[in-house]
């Protein structure tokens, strides 16, 4: 008999919150180093996998699914999916830099 396998897992933040999955933290510097997992350089970039229906009608948050992010961890919760997972949930107020390949465009005064 064939094993039945779990349901497919939707993560939705709620509130003010995007899900991010979190670069793999450094394991050399740009000399080329190799550093022990001791003395790895705390990486909090990542992208935004999912944000929340508040975030997506929130004209001022700036953030949209797949952007590259700079977050402070502090307030960032694991989301404990599967082994070796680095996705997080992560509040708006801890983004504190939005990627961008083009200059934003800034407003009149």
């Amino acid at each position: 008999m064939p094993k039945k396998s779990a349901p497919l897992q939707f993560i939705e933040p709620i509130g003010a919150r995007v899900l991010v999955l979190k670069d793999e933290p450094k394991r050399e510097t740009k000399g080329g180093i190799a550093l022990p997992d001791a003395a790895e350089i705390p990486t909090i970039t990542g992208r935004i996998v999912t944000i929340s229906r508040q975030v997506a009608h929130d004209e001022d948050v700036p953030l949209r699914q797949y952007d590259k992010i700079l977050f402070h961890p502090k307030n960032a919760i694991p989301v404990d999916f599967e082994p070796d997972n680095q996705l997080f949930v992560v509040p708006v107020e801890d983004v504190v830099a939005v990627f961008r390949k083009d200059k934003p465009e800034t407003e009149p005064e």
